[in-house]
Order: C-alpha cells, then structure tokens, then sequence
C-alpha cells in the first residue's frame, strides 16, 4: 500500500514553496525533498494560538511536523540543489535526527551545500537565531539576571527560525550517498527489495528524476520542476526527447506519477526572445551610463545567467564590470568547472582546451599564466573573464563608485536579507537605475511584492503568464523597509559587554579551580590510604621478628608467604631511591597539595614491649608523600598515566623543524588574526523614495502549461497525485487529462496534512528454492525482470531461518482415509483441469507497428486503438486482397482483440504480440 502525505508545497494551496513530502510504501517512509522556507518574508500572516499567548507563524506547522517524523523516516530523497528542495536538510540532520540515507547526485550535494552556507551565512550575519524559545530555560534566566541590560522584548517575539550551523551543513552533506545518472542502487537494511535509480530533470544542474521500484507497489515516478528544453548549461530531462521518440521507455507508464503543476495555466515567451530581451534591457542600460541590480540564487541558476552574460560580453566587447556579490560564488564555480561530465548545451567538453584568445591550455602554461592551475579544472567557457568578485557590498563600493555602471548580481533572489537587500535600499533611489528580475520569489517576500507591482503594471496581453515579455515600468513612491546588521558596541554598551565578559572568566575560572582542588585532594587521600596498608604490613614484621628471632628459618619455610613478603618489603626500601627519580616528580608536586588538615595524620605505633608511657603516637611533621614501588602477583605495576605523559613529551621533541616552524607560523597567524569586536544586531527601518526602473524576464527554466499538458499524457501514469501548484494551476492540470480518453482519472491533489492512501496493504515474505525446483521453472523475461511460475511445497529446515519451496510429490493416502468414488457413466472419461497461461505486460499498438514492419508486414492505426495488419494496410490494393488483412483492436484494460481470417498475416501477427508479453505456463 502507498500513502502519500504533503508537509509543505502541496496542490491547492497559496504557498507552494517549500517542497517536501511524506511517500510510504508499506512500512517504509520516504522523505521526498527537505526544503526551507524564507526565514525573513516582508509581510507575515500570522495566526493567535488558542492560549492566546503565542503568534503562530507560516512555517511552524511544517517544522513541527517534520520534527515529528523525522527520527522515523527511513529513507531521503533530494530532487534539487536549491533551498525550496534542500535547504531544511541540515538543520533537520543534526537537531531533529534525520539520520536516514540520503540520496542524490552529486551535483545536487554540492549546490545545496553551497545555497544553504550562503543563507545560512547571510542569515547569521544580520539577526540573533540561537533565541531560546522555553520561557524556563534556567540558563537563560540566568544570562539575563547576570546581564546588565535585559533582552529586549522585541526580540522575545521574534519566530523561531531553525537555522543550522556552518558545521552543521558541513556535517549532514558529507554524509549524503552520491549516484550516477541511471544508476539503480538496491536499498539494504529496513529499505531492502527497494530499487532507487536517479533520472535527469533539467532545470539544475545534477536535477533528478526519482524512479522507485517496489515488489509490492511497483514503480513511482517522483518528478518535480521539470524541464525538457535544452539550456545554455544543461541539457533538458529525459522524460520528454521528441528526437528519441517520445517519452523515456524506463519512466513510461509508471504505477504512481508524481508532479508539480505550478505552470500548468501559464504560456512562456520563446527562450529566444526572453535571452534577447534581457540583453537589450542590460546592453542600453549600460550604454546609458546606468547600473543594473539583478537579485539571484546563489548555485542553481546562477551558471546560466553568467553562460549568457560572458558569450554576449564576448561578442559586444563589453568593458563593464560584472560583480557577483556572494560569500560562496568562487567556491560554487570551481566546482562546476571539475565536474564537465553533467554539463550540456553550449558548455559541453569540446570547449576544454582552447580559451577564447586560440591559445590551449599547455601554452597558456609555458607562458606562466596565473590561471594556468584553474584550466586544468574545466572548460574555457567556464573562465569569465568579466566576473569579480565580492563578499559584501562594501568591498563592492571600495572598488568601484556608485555613479560608475556595472552589472551586479546579487544573493538572495528573493532579497529578503543580504547583500540584494541592502543594495536595493541605496540602489532604487537613483534614477535610470534598473532593477531586474528573473524569477517571481516566494509568496510574501520582497522580491515577490516587486514581481506583483510590475505584473500589475502590465497591460492584460502583456503579462508574465500569456506569453510576451513585457515592458519595463517606471517605479515611484516611497516603501519603507527593514534593515538588519551586525554593529559593533561602543561607550557604555562596551564597557557592560567586557565587565560581563569578564565576570563570566572569573567565575569559570574558580569553577575549574574547585574541581581541579577536589580532585588533588582524593588523590592525596588514595596515597594515604596506600600508605597506611604499606605500614601495616612492616609493623606485623617487626611484631613477628620480636616474638622468636631464633625460629626465623622455621617460619621461612613453614610460612613461605610471609618470607616473599618480607622480600619485597626489602627490595622495595632497597629501590626507593631509584624509582624517586625514575618518577615524574614535578608532575607529582604539580599534582598533590595539602591543606592544613590532614586525613590521618596520626597513627598508632604497636611493638611487643611496652613503653612506660603507654601507646606511643608518631605524628607527622611536615607533608610527605614517599614514593614506593608496587607490585603484584605479575611483577611490578606500570603507571599507564606517566608513559602517556612520557610518550607525548617524546613525540613533541621527535618533530622536524619544518613542522616546528609549520605550527610557529600558524600559531602567529592565528595571534596575528584579528578578533571580531563586540558587537550587537539591530534593526532599522528605512524609507526610500523609488525612482527606479523595474522588469521582469522569466529565466526560471521550467515547462509551461503547453509542454506540461503535452508531456503528462504520453507519460500515461496509471495512477497520479498533484503537488506543488495553486488552486487553479492544479485544476487546470486535471480538466487537461479528463479531456483525454486514455488519461487515467485516478488523480489526486492533497492539500498540506492530507493522506492519499493507494492499493491496499500487501505483505511480502522472502523464500528459497531449492535447487531442484528451480530446474523445472521456465522462466520468462519481463521489463527489467524475469518471471514464472512455480508451485511446490513450503518446508523449513533447522539449518535455515528462511523456509525452502520444494516441489510438491503425490501424495500418499492414509489407511484409514476412505476413497469416494463419483459415479462414473459407462465411455465418458474422467475430467482434467487444463493449464492455463498467463500473459503478463501491456500491448503498445506503436511498438507492434514496429515489430511488424521488422518483419515485412505493414500496419496502419485507423481511429483510436485499431492496427489495421497485412493488405488492408496498403490503399492501393482491390477488396480480394482484404482475406490477407487482420485488425488488433484494444477493447479495454487488459483485452486484446485478433480479428480476421486464418492466413499466414494472422499468425505472424499473433507470435508478435506473444512476443510484446511475458508468457507464464503453469
């Protein structure tokens, strides 16, 4: 049985963005994309919570559900590299015990890995998101009691945004399993019998297709933000070639089909004009001596932007500078340029080796280029030459003014936070300026309340959705916005900071020193009590030398034990001297301590005479500790703690000078490093005055309604669920395949917590055959599996856990068993129970046609589900020729109808469609 449940980004809903859904396929949970939402959107749509006392925010439904499920999910599939797919993973890896494999590319690894430092980076560095949400943290009652200014309220209000660390990221994607294209990797553990082989989807780089095989519930397809047109960087998915036929033979026809319908209402511009358009608006920009702002992602649709800007640079000859303003954007690109292999389009392995000036790499080498290492990574066409760039935007302003044009690309999309936020505040202010927008954003963010303004500004035949361009619009008001940064403390704010800082040295500091104290003063104690046991035995000798000095040979042999006592004891006294120094006596000093009270520092001395003064008490002097040597019944007992601390002294005196003089210079770099100064995080709220011009060109790369309601049908999914889309996109969408007769109409568009329950509960059992049976199955291929038929008798041997089929004999009757015999009528036979095959498969009219013309029989498909075989085919032939003529008709599922007369056509056309099926014989 399949149960399907949305967390985030289902159908039917208006915030599409997150992705990540809940499959589960028997007892196994599948987690499909683990996407974040956008921590800082402009306008938050919150809700009371029934105590009255809480705000409820947009994502807190989909992280506490997730946190929920999360230590039971089993297994993780990650579709994009983008934050809408991946950008949750981390954080869900390390503090909610998503410790289930994951797998995808390894494209998709890398990017998300570098989107999610990026936010994460940007994110950290303007706003405090380590707040404590329980009210009875004692710690953090106590930091507040300590401090000298209390938190502010403001900032107790602010949402929970479960943002992870840098390690954190670092962390969960190492841990992620990589896989080819095509690669069908059989699951183990609780996973096993599950088949997962990643397809390409296009859109990003490293994008996939999930295709899940199960014994029990046969094949689902997980595809979400397709594309099927060839870009600039990537090739389109392989869902959909009409050069190779139609739709990809492994992903046809699946059992369960898994989509998004976001586009299925919208009509895209040709890619053509889109790229022409975007041109121009920069081209004439520039020339106009202006600047444009274009807001990006950080890894995923980014390369395709600097494709298209470094070939049009090229040939315009540009001298404009394009910066690309983001904390990861080398990183992101050195990558790329080592993995060629899942690139396509114009970047493809024919540009390694020539760059744009003729000269290949091995020249550029002997000419002592600085580049020269980097050649070695990845093609030419990947160097962009043009591109600068800068951590922030004050390095940006450093560089160049800001009357200078230039070309800047800036993270996030969605300009929510960062460096696009900040520049957007100084940037729409100036006049002729333009800001330009390649994507729409999430629901509620900045970047989506700029998209709005412009969609409205267009007249009804030119907005986004009806396939024209649009037309650059003129912005004017004021829009106050919200800035937040990292300052440092300065006066009074300083000074509080560093007397807190200090007070809290100083109490870890006497914290340290109490348990180093309490635990110099148990050890003193172990030796004391050491001490004492040792004194003990050298008293009982002295008693037993009083007693009878003469008889000491008799009890050296009657009492063996006590003579190998007494030779310790000597040997000991003999070696104290010795073994002081053999120990590490500053350790030891360092070590041990004594207050002025010491635990039994009186002790009783006992001899076989008696003093005149009574008992005699010996009292210590001074502290002392003597050394003695230990032994037991194996000899003499190691310290293993002061050969550790020998072993250690001896490997810092075994280094080199070079690796002395390696960690000299670290040790000054880190000394030479500058510590970041006290700081603080404030918001500020700022009021622009917006004279700048706005345009929108989709660069998404994703199909449009056109291709959407082309593809789905030729894919004809026996069953279909419908995620990610609006109410009227998802209704689009199935209106779309009612219309198509051989559509399925087992369609279903789950909003956010509904459960679509597919099929019913199958228990599966694992069995072996034995060897004798497995001789007499005739088995027949099917699809990427064999299959047969078997029929025996189940045994169980104690040498096995698992049971054994074996075949199945006669069976004996009983002597008590009373036979009854029918009445049987005088020259009838007894009646027989014939075998009966089964066909297993479904006939394809397409793929008979083909097998027919292989064979020389022509085929024509006449109206919807008729083959029209032999003579009847043929136009030009008279009526007598129709004997020759047989009709394959497709009655309804599973009903294949061979109609015509008896001739050769006839039966060459049966054997082909045998063929087309997998015969079962009983």
């Amino acid at each position: 049985m399949i149960t399907f449940t949305p967390l985030s980004g289902a159908a039917h809903s208006s915030r599409i963005v997150p992705l990540a859904y809940l499959l589960q396929v028997d007892d196994i949970r599948i987690l499909l994309d683990c996407g974040s939402p956008d921590w800082n959107p402009e306008s938050i749509e919150t809700t009371q919570s029934e105590s009255g006392d809480e705000l409820i925010y947009p994502w807190k439904e989909y992280c506490d559900t997730l946190k929920k499920y999360a230590p039971d999910i089993d297994l993780v599939l990650l579709s994009h590299g983008d934050l809408a797919h991946s950008g949750l993973y981390a954080y869900a890896y390390c503090q909610w015990d998503l410790r289930a494999p994951c797998y995808t590319t390894l494209p998709v690894q890398a990017t998300a890995r570098i989107a999610t430092m990026e936010d994460v980076e940007g994110i950290r560095d303007e706003q405090e998101v380590d707040v404590a949400e329980e009210e009875n943290d004692e710690s953090a009652v106590a930091e507040e009691a300590d401090s000298m200014e209390p938190r502010s309220p403001k900032l107790k209000k602010e949402p929970k945004k479960f943002v992870a660390t840098v390690q954190e990221i670092h962390e969960a994607f190492d841990a992620v399993n990589t896989l080819r294209y095509s690669q069908p990797t059989h699951l183990q553990g609780k996973c096993q019998g599950l088949t997962i082989t990643p397809f390409s989807a296009g859109h990003t780089l490293g994008g996939t297709i999930w295709k899940i095989r199960s014994p029990s519930a046969g094949t689902i397809v997980y595809a979400v933000n397709l594309n099927h047109m060839r870009e600039r960087h990537i090739d389109g998915t392989v869902l959909y070639r009409p050069a190779a036929g139609g739709v990809f033979e492994p992903l046809a026809r699946p059992d369960l089909f898994i989509t998004d319908a976001d586009r299925a209402n919208v009509v895209t511009s040709r890619r053509k004009d889109r790229d022409a358009a975007l041109i121009d608006a920069i081209s004439a920009t520039l020339s106009s001596r202006s600047s444009l702002l274009l807001p990006c992602d950080s890894s995923t649709r980014l390369l395709e932007l600097l494709v298209l800007l470094d070939q049009h640079w090229k040939y315009a000859d540009f001298r404009f500078p394009i910066c690309l303003l983001s904390r990861n954007g080398r990183e992101m690109l050195t990558f790329v340029r080592s993995m060629m292999e899942w690139l396509g389009g114009t970047v493809s392995k024919e540009d390694v080796g020539v760059d744009g000036s003729g000269r290949t790499g091995a020249a550029r080498r002997r000419r002592g280029d600085d580049d020269a290492d980097d050649e070695a990574l990845g093609a030419f066409a990947l160097r962009f030459r043009f591109l600068e760039f800068f951590p922030n935007p004050q390095s940006l302003l450093q560089t160049y003014s800001s009357k200078e044009p230039k070309l800047i690309l800036a993270v996030p999309a969605s300009l929510s936070h960062g460096p696009s936020r900040l520049l957007f505040s100084d940037f729409a202010a100036v006049p002729d300026n333009v800001v330009l927008l390649t994507g729409r954003g999430e629901e509620g963010t900045l970047g989506r309340i700029l998209f709005d303004r412009w969609n409205n500004s267009q007249r009804g035949d030119d907005m986004w959705d009806k396939g024209r361009i649009g037309r650059n619009v003129m912005m004017d008001g004021t829009m106050t916005l919200k800035i937040n940064s990292k300052v440092p403390l300065q006066g009074a704010e300083l000074e509080a900071f560093l007397a807190k800082e200090k007070a809290a040295k100083d109490r870890e500091a006497a914290h340290q020193a109490s348990i180093a104290r309490n635990q110099r003063i148990l050890e003193a104690d172990e030796d004391e009590s050491d001490e004492d046991s040792d004194s003990d035995s050298e008293e009982e000798d002295e008693v037993e030398r009083a007693l009878d000095e003469g008889q000491m040979d008799t009890d050296e042999i009657s009492n063996p034990a006590a003579e190998s006592r007494r030779k310790r004891k000597a040997s000991k006294n003999e070696d104290d001297a010795d073994w002081g120094l053999d120990m590490d006596e500053g350790l030891t000093k360092q070590l041990l301590s004594f207050d002025i009270y010491l635990k039994g520092n009186v002790s009783k001395a006992t001899s076989f005479f008696k003093s005149a003064g009574g008992q005699t008490h010996r009292f210590r002097m001074f502290p002392y500790v003597e050394k003695k040597r230990r032994v037991d019944e194996y000899g003499e007992t190691i310290d293993v703690g002061m050969w550790l601390r020998k072993g250690k002294v001896l490997e810092n005196e075994a280094d080199d000078e070079a690796s002395g003089e390696a960690k000299r210079n670290q040790a000054e770099g880190e000394t030479e490093a500058p510590r970041e100064p006290p700081s603080k995080f404030v918001t500020s709220e700022v009021e622009i005055q917006l004279a700048c011009r706005l345009l929108f060109i989709d660069m998404e790369g994703l199909n449009d309604g056109r291709a959407l309601k082309m593809i789905v049908p030729q894919v004809n999914p026996r069953k279909m669920i419908i995620v990610h889309a609006q109410a009227a996109a998802a209704e689009a969408l199935i209106e779309s395949c009612a219309n198509i007769r051989s559509m399925t109409k087992d369609i279903w568009a789950p909003s956010v917590g509904e459960t679509v329950q597919i099929g019913q509960h199958t228990n599966s059992f694992s069995i072996s055959l034995s060897d004798e049976l497995l001789s007499t199955i005739k088995m027949s291929r099917f699809e990427d599996n064999e299959v047969g038929y078997v029929t025996g008798r189940v045994a169980s041997h104690f040498s096995s856990t698992i049971p054994i089929l074996e075949p199945s004999g006669p069976a004996i009757p009983t002597p008590d068993a009373k036979v009854l015999h029918a009445p049987r009528i005088l020259g009838s036979r007894p009646p027989q129970i014939l075998p009966r095959s089964t066909m297993i498969g479904e006939l394809k009219l397409t793929a008979l046609k083909s097998r027919l013309a292989a064979v020389g029989v022509q085929a024509e498909l006449v109206g919807e589900g008729v083959l029209i075989c032999g003579a009847g085919a043929r136009r030009d032939q008279s009526s007598s020729s129709l004997q020759e003529t047989v009709a394959v008709r497709k009655t309804g599922r599973g009903k294949v109808e061979l109609e015509g007369n008896v001739s050769d056509i006839y039966y060459v056309v049966r054997k082909e469609i045998y063929n087309l099926h997998a015969l079962v014989a009983t």
